[in-house]
């Protein structure tokens, strides 16, 4: 798949969409403000009501529960 989107770039392979620029975590404000924005993808999306709903997503552990997957939490960002 990604040999296949590199392919319209002229790239061996492409895993970021070409117009994604990439951004710079340079204090906990903006670091929070990226982790909430992943967190309400799927929200955003439609697939479910509550962030921490979304099965593969660590913002089940942020708002006190525990995640399918094993996350490095960021107590900075609370």
């Amino acid at each position: 798949m990604m040999e296949r989107a590199g392919r319209f770039n002229n790239v061996k392979f492409q895993l970021w969409q070409p117009e994604s620029h990439p951004i710079e975590l340079s204090n906990n404000e903006i670091a929070h403000q990226k982790l909430s924005y992943i967190h309400n993808n799927p929200v955003e999306a439609g697939f479910v009501v509550k962030a921490e709903e979304w099965l593969y997503s660590s913002a089940t552990d942020y708002y006190g529960g525990k995640g399918l997957l094993e996350i490095i939490q960021l107590d900075t960002l609370m």
